[in-house]
């Protein structure tokens, strides 16, 4: 199969979200409680795949807890924006946002919350391919945590280190450590605890060949996970359990797990399990020589991956894609995915991965065996003094006289041998640092080298999608006077504004749209890409140009697209919008609104007409989709239309760090609606900016305004 999915031990377990966390927040005053009440919540979200409210959260935590200059709160806003960041596979940003929390750590002085940062750090560099800085910080967590004797910890970090020695194939070292894992998990009821050790115990298992073994494993944490509703282990219990029966030969029951598994990592945007369930159902597609299949799964499984950033995956997507193209006939092809796979293979199993690995583990090894024959050490000096004083006492003065003259030349030959080894050990210790501090810089060389390919990246990709936007241009010439307000979260965005003229059989029609896709940053400015594409086929190629019909083909295309199984419970991405489409000869506008309402202020008026929208997205929902509506809007010279999406009225700032709001955005529409329309971009720009303050933008701002 293309890759197992281990199970890290990422946080103590934490009850589920109800509705009392929610009832504190409304009673509760800007003030710790609140804090910790916010992080709670946050974190709780995240379990349940809602990441874009627990990111919400936590930053209104870290804004307060930053006002107050209180130190637990920042480390607990830390540590759930970082949970937010693993959850959407984020690792850059977990890792940045990690290493936040282990600062505030420090400064708490709690080796409890130290040990917890570096856990995570470990399971970072894990999940990154890089296992000797993962094994390093997992044995300085384990430290602290036996130091500590804080038996969850320990159940946590074994767990962690057995998928590193099992990524490291050392399956007898990962065993050992698993079973420590699952063993205070068992004393101390700790269902997360057991399903991650017994699901990390079937998967060795597995690569022993123990097949029996491993499905008892698996068989065993299922329902313990479905228990919990532990949605991410769920997938990827589904996914191992596929793996061992196609191993024993029954496809069909190994292609129902993985579309299992595929359906659980959909629902919580679990990309990494996405991509390993892409890949095994697309190698089962080529087992059963449908390579037509095959191909979309292993394409669906190498994009996500590329999103990830996953070496153990891409090494065996690629071995497939060599497979695949063998098995049919395209052997050029075929030898360049083999090389692709032997590079990502190699980088993963070098021999200086492997040397450090092992430094690391006797390092730590010495220094525990040191300290045991330490305090065996000074027990036994105390029993050697007490023996020597009673033998003073019968002996007499000349044997004190004699006892004294051996022990000063003793504590002389003593001090000549630990002075010879203090000399020794620094010697050692001076090569070790010179030497770590020279693979420090290269690999910090490395790291800002690809730091600055993946920014270059980006910033195309923003190119990219700046010239599929329609040009400022080409709107100011086909409307009276306008504004567009645009202001991406990061260097590429989820809004976006679209606009086309078309004719009719009633005559030409100006449409324009503006829209807010699912996520921002990179996940988001794809989503801008396929709606752009949709609406240009449903306006340009297919000639629809009533607005609501135009947003009916889009969520079915969208629906087609995203969820190709079919499956209800399938991704919800999809987008908010405002689509209008202008009739300049009969003064009237027609419109269709996705969760976004259309605002307009008549020429010389006072008050916001607001049309409403439909209170439903343009993709998939739980509830079975109605045709989107269509209002017809008459409008005369002079009047200001506004449409927008929600980033603006949802950003934190203010004296409190609270949301700016819709009602303070009309107010602030109406006071600058006569303006020019120059006056009214530069007022809401230096608006939104004041009211930020010293907060991060949260989410991508768009606000279109026409004077018709």
């Amino acid at each position: 199969m293309i890759a197992f999915l281990l199970s890290a031990s990422f946080s103590n377990a934490q009850d589920r979200i109800d509705d009392s966390l929610r009832n504190v927040l409304k009673t509760e005053k800007d003030d710790t409680n609140k804090i910790l009440t916010l992080s709670a919540l946050s974190w709780n979200l995240t379990n349940m795949g809602g990441n874009h409210e627990a990111d919400s959260l936590a930053h209104l935590a870290l804004a307060l807890s930053q006002k107050f200059d209180y130190q637990k709160g920042i480390y607990k806003a830390y540590n759930s924006l970082g949970g937010v960041c693993w959850a959407l596979a984020d690792y850059p940003g977990a890792m940045a946002d990690f290493n936040k929390c282990l600062d505030a750590a420090r400064k708490l002085n709690s080796p409890l919350s130290v040990a917890n940062a570096l856990s995570h750090i470990g399971s970072i560099f894990n999940l990154e391919g890089n296992l000797p800085e993962a094994l390093k910080y997992d044995l300085q967590s384990l430290s602290i945590y036996e130091a500590e004797n804080d038996d969850d910890g320990k159940s946590k970090m074994y767990n962690n280190i057995g998928n590193v020695y099992t990524d490291q194939s050392n399956q007898a070292e990962a065993i050992r450590y698993y079973k420590m894992s699952r063993d205070i998990a068992l004393k101390r009821k700790d269902d997360y605890g057991i399903v991650g050790s017994c699901m990390n115990l079937g998967i060795s298992y597995y690569l022993q060949k123990k097949y029996d073994s491993a499905l008892v494993m698996f068989s065993q944490c299922l329902p313990v996970a479905q228990k919990i509703n532990d949605k991410y282990d769920i997938g990827e219990i589904y996914e191992n359990i596929g793996i061992v029966y196609e191993e024993n030969g029954n496809h069909t029951e190994a292609m129902n797990n993985m579309f299992k598994s595929l359906a659980e990592h959909k629902e919580v945007g679990n990309k990494r399990g996405m991509c390993n369930a892409y890949g095994s159902i697309g190698e089962l597609y080529a087992k059963a020589k449908n390579y037509a299949f095959a191909k979309i799964y292993l394409d669906s499984a190498i994009a996500v991956s590329n999103i990830v950033g996953a070496k153990t995956q891409k090494e065996s997507i690629y071995k497939e894609y060599a497979l695949l193209d063998s098995s049919v006939g395209d052997f050029k092809s075929s030898l360049m995915h083999y090389k692709l796979q032997i590079a990502y293979h190699d980088s993963m199993k070098n021999e200086e991965n492997t040397k450090k690995i092992v430094q690391e583990q006797m390092q730590y090894d010495f220094d525990k065996k040191e300290t045991e024959q330490k305090a065996e050490q000074v027990k036994k000096d105390a029993i050697t003094t007490a023996d020597k004083k009673k033998q003073q006492i019968i002996t007499g003065a000349v044997t004190i006289g004699l006892l004294l003259v051996l022990l000063f030349a003793g504590l002389l030959f003593n001090r000549f041998r630990l002075i010879k080894k203090q000399k020794e050990i620094i010697e050692v210790k001076s090569k070790e640092t010179e030497e770590q501090k020279r693979l420090i810089e290269e690999q910090k060389a490395i790291v800002d080298e690809k730091n600055k390919d993946i920014t270059d990246s980006i910033h195309y990709a923003s190119r990219i999608q700046r010239a599929l936007l329609t040009t400022d241009a080409y709107i100011w010439g086909h409307v009276n006077d306008c504004f567009m307000l645009f202001k991406p979260r990061d260097i590429v965005s989820g809004d976006f504004y679209w606009a086309n003229e078309t004719d009719t059989p009633a005559g030409k029609r100006f449409l324009i749209c503006a829209g807010d896709c699912t996520g921002h940053g990179v996940p988001g400015a794809f989503m801008s890409l396929l709606n752009i594409s949709l609406l240009n086929e449903a306006n340009i190629e297919r000639k629809i140009n009533s607005p609501d019909k135009i947003l009916n083909h889009i969520r079915d295309q969208i629906i087609r697209a995203l969820n190709a199984d079919g499956n209800e419970k399938g991704s919800k991405d999809g987008m908010d919008c405002v689509l209008c489409s202008f009739d300049f000869t009969e003064n009237k506008l027609e419109v269709a609104c996705a969760n976004n309402p259309l605002w307009i202020v008549p020429a010389g008026g006072t008050d916001v007409v607001e049309y409403k929208a439909d209170k439903m997205p343009v993709g998939m929902q739980s509830e079975k989709p109605e045709p989107f509506s269509l209002q017809t809007i008459p409008f005369k010279k002079g009047d200001m239309i506004y449409m927008f999406t929600d980033g603006y009225a949802d950003q934190f700032g203010g004296p409190k760090g609270k949301k700016f709001k819709y009602k303070q955005l009309q107010d602030l529409i109406v006071s600058i609606s006569q303006r020019t329309m120059k006056e009214q971009k530069k007022i809401l720009e230096q608006t939104i900016e004041e009211w930020k303050g010293g907060l991060e933008q949260i989410d991508d701002i768009l606000i279109i305004g026409i004077r018709v």
